[in-house]
Parts: structure tokens; C-alpha cells; sequence
């Protein structure tokens, strides 16, 4: 005889985008269990640099997607003190152009997302300095962003695990994905004994594919490991998210080379954030000097006065990242009750509420916010997985 359901989801991983899963699959009225095999943001989560953007999104399905999760972070942050507790800060973005070839590139994508429903205004190179009064001297101008925010992943991952009621067990791995005879999902197995559920819901970031092989459907997600640079505590010296023209590229770049282009942003609790680099090294944890260099050098030449703060600390994070840079979010045709929420690449923290509700959507039948079809988890070929 089948082994009565411990809860109605499973969701595997503990991470942002778990989190934000478990919430409004709760809020949705379903009895919820997340289940890590570390802690809570112990992974890709904890080494995010917080932000929630759509300054570096085409228009298209991502784009959609991040104004959602923009909506809906707005909201949570707006909740009786949450918005302090995860320092959520709606301090808008600015992409800086060093050429007016650069800028006049810069307008012309801002045009498209406008039309897509993003604010983004066209900043002079006589007004930059109102913006960032540090910023270096002679580049050519910037798009402003007001929607981009930011919030401290590490915290706001743990208040939406604790908003939301779930059941938490962290220190369990998950080893088996458990299914009836016809196919269906059943929950889980774990090193620590079985969770049983008619849903589970794949949301363990850049380990996806070990989960999605578990349940017998392949997914290829990819570790794009990156580079942070965290200084010592400073007054409020850079008031947005400022980042370089080619990030952009970088972000939307298929090579597994390295490839580094400055990003600079002030945090609540004072220090400054310096990254980004991108490269498939698999999950190689080892710091590299050469890389840490670059990002340096970068942050120094949008703000020169980096280079006389100190640096306390770098670490290291995994991406998830597919093919088609697009998370695969949503029911897997191929295994009945499995739904994937994984595969957002640098954009997890910021499309996690977004990917949470449409989720919940799919998991009570409810019809999804946004269209699904971009986002299918089947959508890549075999051998890609």
C-alpha cells in the first residue's frame, strides 16, 4: 500500500529561488517542505550580490519575467518591516558608456525596452556627476534605470523561507526522486529517509541537472563561476548599481573564456561591491589572482577613488547557467508532478519572486502570470543535457 503524502510539494534547494517558491506556494494554500543538502543560501544564493534587474535584460520573455519579480519584490519589501530586514533598496541602476559609439548603442537598446515597459533615461555627460558625483571624469553618458533595486540575498532568502511556514530540512541530500509505477512523481528519497509529495519542484540553482537526473530528465545547467570583491565599510559614495556598456554583452556571451567588465554598487551596511567576472571552470573554488586583478582594475577605472579603499574579502559563486541564457521554469512533460525553477544564470535573486508565483500558478491550476513556452524545461535536445 502506497505511503500516505507527507505535504503537497517538495520544493529541493534552499536558495532564493526555493524560497521564493516555497512562499507563494504556501500563500497559495499548499503545505510546503523545502529540503537542502546545506543551509539555507548556502550556495549560488549567499554569493549573490542581491540585484533585482531589468537595466540588463532585452525584451523578450527574461524581460518580462524581471518586471514581474520587480512588481512583486515591491510588494514583499512594502510587508510590515521586511523591506529593512532583507535591505531591499530601490536605488536604480546606471549603465555608463565610455564612447558615444557605446552610448549611442546604449539609447538605442533603452528604446526597445521601453517599449517592453522599462523606465530608462538618457543621462548627459555633463549630468553624470549629479547622478555619481565620484564616477571618473570624460565618459560619454549613461542610461538611468530607476527600477533596479538590490536586497542582501543571504537575508532575504531566509526571511522568505520563514514567511512562508514551509517545513525546512537543511543538512539532507537528496539522493533518489521517488515515483509511482506509471510514472508520476511521489516525493523524494534523502540521505535522512523519504518526503513524500505528489509535486516536487526543482529549485537547486546551479545543481539542477543532479536533480533533473534523478528524475530522469535531463536539464543541462552549467556553473559560470564569478568573481566578488567586497571592501572595507564606507560612507555612501556610490549611490546605484553602476556597471559598464560591455556587461551587457558579457552577460548575454556564450563563451566559456574568461570575460570581466566593471560593476560597481554601494550596500546598505557600508561596503562597496566589485564585480564581474564570467567563465565555465565547472566547480573549481580556486581564487585566482589574474581574475580578482581584472576586476579591480575595472571598478578603479569607473571610480578612481577604489583605488586607495581596501579590500577585506573576495569570494566565489557558481551561475546556473543554459544555453539559451533562459531559466527553466515550469511542468516537465516527461515526468508527471516535477517542475523545474532553475537555470537563472546571474539573474536568480532578482526573477526568484517572479518564478515563485508562476510556480504556485502551475502547482494549483491556477492559468500563469506570464507565457510558459520560452521557459519549458524540455525545450533543449537530448544530447545538449
Amino acid at each position: 500500500m502506497a505511503k500516505p503524502f507527507t505535504c503537497d510539494v517538495v520544493v529541493v534547494g534552499a536558495g532564493m529561488v526555493g524560497a521564493a517558491c516555497a512562499l507563494y506556494a504556501a500563500r497559495a494554500g499548499l503545505d510546503v517542505t523545502v529540503v537542502d543538502r546545506g543551509s539555507v543560501a548556502g550556495g549560488t544564493t549567499g554569493a549573490g550580490e542581491g540585484n533585482l534587474l531589468v537595466s540588463d535584460k532585452e525584451p523578450g520573455p527574461e524581460l518580462d519575467l524581471a518586471l514581474l519579480s520587480g512588481r512583486l519584490w515591491s510588494e514583499l519589501a512594502a510587508e510590515d518591516g521586511l523591506g529593512p530586514a532583507i535591505e531591499y533598496e530601490a536605488k536604480g541602476g546606471v549603465v555608463v558608456a565610455a564612447t558615444p559609439r557605446e552610448l549611442a548603442a546604449l539609447e538605442a537598446r533603452a528604446d526597445g525596452q521601453r517599449a517592453a515597459g522599462v523606465r530608462a533615461d538618457l543621462v548627459a555627460a555633463d549630468r553624470l556627476h549629479d547622478l555619481e558625483p565620484y564616477l571618473a571624469p570624460d565618459l560619454a553618458g549613461a542610461v538611468h534605470y530607476p527600477q533596479d533595486s538590490q536586497v542582501m540575498p543571504a537575508l532575504a532568502a531566509a526571511h522568505l523561507v520563514r514567511a512562508s511556514g514551509a517545513r525546512l530540512l537543511t543538512g539532507r541530500t537528496v539522493t533518489a526522486v521517488l515515483r509511482a509505477p506509471a510514472g508520476p512523481v511521489r516525493g523524494v528519497r534523502t540521505d535522512r529517509g523519504d518526503i513524500h509529495a505528489p509535486a516536487v519542484v526543482n529549485a537547486a540553482g546551479t545543481w539542477g541537472a543532479d536533480v533533473a537526473g534523478l528524475a530522469g530528465a535531463p536539464l543541462p545547467v552549467l556553473p559560470r563561476r564569478g568573481f566578488v570583491l567586497v571592501t572595507e565599510p564606507l560612507p555612501r559614495r556610490v549611490r546605484h548599481k553602476v556597471y559598464a556598456a560591455d556587461y551587457v554583452a558579457d552577460v548575454a556571451s556564450d563563451s566559456a573564456a574568461l570575460q570581466t567588465s566593471p560593476v560597481v554598487e554601494g550596500t546598505a551596511a557600508g561596503p562597496v561591491l566589485i564585480g564581474a567576472s564570467r567563465e565555465r571552470a565547472g566547480f573549481d573554488r580556486s581564487f585566482s589572482l589574474p581574475v580578482v586583478r581584472a576586476v579591480a582594475e575595472g571598478a578603479t577605472r569607473l571610480f578612481p577613488f577604489l583605488s586607495e579603499v581596501r579590500a577585506l574579502r573576495t569570494y566565489l559563486g557558481f551561475r546556473p547557467y543554459l544555453p539559451d541564457h533562459l531559466p527553466a521554469i515550469g511542468p516537465d512533460p516527461r515526468v508527471p508532478g516535477l517542475l523545474h525553477a532553475c537555470g537563472h544564470e546571474g539573474a536568480g535573486i532578482g526573477l526568484a519572486t517572479g518564478t515563485g508565483q508562476l510556480i504556485a500558478q502551475v502547482l494549483t491550476g491556477a492559468p500563469p502570470g506570464l507565457d510558459l513556452t520560452s521557459f519549458r524545461p524540455d525545450r533543449f535536445p537530448e544530447e545538449a543535457a
